[in-house]
C-alpha cells in the first residue's frame, strides 16, 4: 500500500501528524524486516505463502472478488500478526500505551492457564474496518502470571529479576508521552518512534540471569524461562495470512521448512470459520548466561518459530459454543491435545464430528452462526416503496434478493489454538500441566489500565453497522 494513502491525518493551526496507520504500518514493516534477518526461515514462509495465495486467487474468482467487496484484497500480503510475552504490570501497561500511538487497542480476554500456559492475554490490534484493511498489524500479547508459579522461593527470584529490567528505551518512552499530550507525532519524530520501539522486540542472545537460574525457571515453565531470563519480550513469531493452510502444510517440507504435526483449530472447510494455524517447530538458539568475566556459560534456547495462519468467519457466541463443543469432544475422545502419533486419526474424528456445523454462508447466516457485512444489491432500485423497513425485515430482504452477503473475516485468536501452537513449539510435557486457579480478567485489566474490548460486541457492531446503511439506502 502507498504511504500515501495513510500518511496525512491530522492538521491542527501548529502541527501536522502522521496517522495512526501510518505509523503501524511503517512499524510491521519493519518488524518483518528484522525478523527476516534473526530467522531466515520466516523470509522462506513468506515467499511460499505468497506463491500459495496467488494461486488461490488466480483459480478462484469467487474468493478474489470476496476479498474485494470486504475491502481485505489489499490488506493481505501484508498482514501480519506477531506474539509477545510480558513479566510485569508496568510492561503490560507501558505495551498498550506504546500500541495507542500505532492505533493499536486492547481485544478480548484470553486465559491460556487451562491449557498448560502460566500466562492471560489480550490482542493489540486497530478497531475500525478501514483501519484495519488499511494495516492489519496485531499482536497477541500475554503477561505471566506469576500467581502460576508454585514454587514461592523462585517466584519471589522471578519478581526479583523482573523488577530490574527496563525493556523500553528512554526515547521511546519520551515520544509515547509526546504523543500522549499532543494528540499524535510529526513524520519525524513517526520514524524515530517506530526504530526506538522496534528495540523492545528484538531478539538479544545474551541472558540476564545464570544457567542455574535459567535451569530453575525452564523446570518450572519453558515459557516462564523465555519471558524472565532475557533482556526483554523479543517477538517469538510473525504471521502471515494463507488463502489456503492446507496446501501451505504440504508444502513446507520441499521448502526444508519443518511443520508441527498438526494445524491448529477448525477442520478444512468449504465455508472457513474462526481461525487456523500451524507453525515450523522453535528454532535452537545458542545464548550466553550470565556469570563472571571470562567465565559465562555458553547454552540453547528454544522459543522463537514461524506461524502461519488461514483466517475464516468470525462466529457469533453461539457458533463459538458449537464450535468449542465439537472441538472439547474430538479432543476428549483422543485423550487430550492431538500428537504426531495420532494426528490423522485425530483429522478425521474433527472432519466428522464438524459435519453437524452448517457449511454454507446462507446457512451460517439463516442459523445465528455467524456474523457477516451486508450490502445492498442492484435490485434494490426496484423494491415497493411506501414502507419502512427495518432490521426485523432483513431476512425476508435477503431471501427476496434486495442483500447480500460476504463473510466478516474473524480478526482475533483462540486460546486452545494459541496454546497448541505454543506448546508444540516448546517440546516438553509443558503442555500436559494442568494450572488450578481461575481466570482473572478484573486483575489483567487492572494492570493493563483500561478494559478490553468485549470481543462479540464488536462483530455485532461492524455487523450492525453494515445492515443500518443498507436500510438507510433502502428507505431513502
Amino acid at each position: 500500500m502507498s504511504s500515501k494513502n495513510i500518511l496525512e491525518n491530522s492538521n491542527t493551526t501548529t502541527k501536522t501528524f502522521v496517522s495512526p496507520e501510518y505509523i503501524r504500518n511503517r512499524f510491521s514493516t519493519i518488524m518483518s524486516d528484522m525478523y527476516k534477518n534473526e530467522v531466515p526461515l520466516y523470509g522462506e514462509l513468506l515467499d511460499l505463502v505468497h506463491d500459495i495465495n496467488d494461486n488461490v486467487l488466480s483459480e478462484s474468482k469467487d474468493i478474489e472478488e470476496q476479498l474485494a467487496n470486504t475491502g481485505e484484497i489489499t490488506r493481505l500480503n501484508m498482514e501480519r500478526h506477531g506474539a509477545i510475552r510480558l513479566g510485569k504490570p508496568y510492561e503490560l501497561f507501558t505495551m498498550r500505551r506504546l500500541f495507542k500511538v500505532m492505533g493499536m487497542f486492547p481485544v478480548g480476554y484470553y486465559d491460556l492457564a487451562p491449557a498448560g500456559v502460566p500466562v492471560h492475554s489480550t490482542a493489540f490490534r486497530a478497531i475500525e474496518n478501514t483501519a484495519l484493511n488499511q494495516a492489519p498489524f496485531r499482536v497477541f500479547t500475554s503477561l505471566l502470571r506469576l500467581d502460576l508459579i508454585d514454587d514461592e522461593q523462585l517466584r519471589k527470584n522471578v519478581e526479583t529479576i523482573l523488577e530490574k529490567r527496563q525493556i523500553f528505551t528512554e526515547k521511546a518512552l519520551e515520544l509515547i508521552d509526546k504523543s500522549e499530550k499532543e494528540g499524535g507525532l510529526n513524520k519525524e519524530d513517526a520514524e524515530t518512534f517506530v526504530q526506538e520501539a522496534l528495540e523492545t522486540f528484538r531478539w538479544h542472545d545474551t541472558a540476564t540471569v545464570d544457567y542455574e537460574m535459567y535451569e530453575a525457571l525452564l523446570n518450572q515453565h519453558r515459557l516462564i524461562a523465555d519471558v524472565v531470563a532475557f533482556k526483554g519480550p523479543h517477538i517469538n513469531h510473525l504471521t502471515p495470512r494463507s488463502l489456503d493452510i492446507d496446501k501451505v502444510q504440504t508444502s513446507m517440507e520441499a521448502r526444508n521448512i519443518p511443520p508441527k504435526d498438526n494445524i491448529e483449530g477448525p477442520p478444512t472447510r468449504k465455508c472457513p470459520i474462526l481461525l487456523r494455524q500451524t507453525s515450523f517447530k522453535a528454532l535452537t538458539e545458542k545464548v550466553t548466561f550470565k556469570g563472571d568475566v571470562g567465565n559465562e556459560k555458553m547454552g540453547e534456547h528454544k522459543a522463537r518459530f514461524g506461524e502461519i495462519e488461514q483466517r475464516g468467519v468470525a462466529v457469533t457466541q453461539k457458533g463459538l459454543d458449537l464450535y468449542n463443543e465439537l472441538l472439547g469432544k474430538t479432543r476428549k475422545a483422543i485423550g487430550g491435545s492431538p500428537t504426531a502419533e495420532n494426528a490423522d486419526e485425530y483429522n478425521q474424528l474433527l472432519l466428522e464430528n464438524f459435519k453437524v456445523f452448517p457449511d454454507t454462508y446462507n446457512e451460517l447466516q439463516a442459523k445465528e452462526l455467524a456474523y457477516f457485512h451486508y450490502f445492498t444489491t442492484d435490485k434494490v432500485k426496484d423494491i415497493s416503496e411506501g414502507k419502512t423497513y427495518t432490521k426485523a425485515d432483513v431476512n425476508q430482504l435477503l431471501k427476496d434478493g434486495y442483500l447480500t452477503i460476504e463473510p466478516m473475516v474473524y480478526e482475533d485468536f483462540l486460546p486452545v489454538s494459541a496454546a497448541g501452537i505454543f506448546a508444540s513449539n516448546l517440546g516438553t510435557d509443558d503442555a500436559k500441566r494442568e494450572y488450578e486457579g481461575t481466570s482473572n480478567q478484573s486483575l489483567f485489566e487492572k494492570d493493563l489500565g483500561e478494559p478490553v474490548y468485549k470481543l462479540m460486541k464488536w462483530y455485532e457492531d461492524m455487523q450492525d453497522e453494515t445492515i443500518q446503511k443498507c436500510l438507510a439506502q433502502i428507505n431513502a
